[in-house]
């Protein structure tokens, strides 16, 4: 037993877990956002929303991204085996523009809160019910 107990000290020693998180801007406000209607001025965009991440000419239109990330991810390393998993989700928005600067209508998507710490390979991260729980608690419909 007291040979034994030097393999186990040493044992404990290699294995180790770690969670890691890293964002990318300001969260989006959906309620801000489905608030600009077309019609808007791309000026009353930038105040309501701030500088986008994104500005892309279409010819004489423009385009305007805002957008937030979040990244969750989860690690162990046992010995010889070692485990990881990384979850990313975004928050998007798209504002486009005709010629004179008015909003003819935006597209966006709300995912940033759905982001999970998950330790095992395989697991299902798209559960509908997990997701429709962090929509609710989000306060999205």
């Amino acid at each position: 037993m007291k040979t034994l107990l030097p393999a186990f000290a040493l044992l404990a020693t290699l294995q180790s877990c770690f969670l890691g998180r890293a964002a990318l801007n300001e969260p989006l406000d959906h309620e801000v956002v489905n608030s600009i209607q077309p019609g808007t001025s791309a000026a009353e965009v930038v105040e309501k929303m701030g500088a986008p991440d994104e500005v892309v000419q279409l010819g004489r239109r423009t385009a305007y991204r805002y957008s937030y990330s979040i990244d969750k991810s989860t690690g162990s390393y046992f010995i010889l085996l070692a485990l990881f998993n990384e979850d990313t989700r975004s928050d998007r928005v798209w504002f486009f523009f005709d010629e004179n600067q008015t909003l003819t209508h935006s597209g966006s998507t709300f995912n940033s809160h759905r982001a999970q710490f998950v330790m095992f390979p395989g697991s299902d991260i798209h559960d509908p019910e997990d997701a429709k729980a962090a929509d609710a608690e989000r306060g999205i419909k």
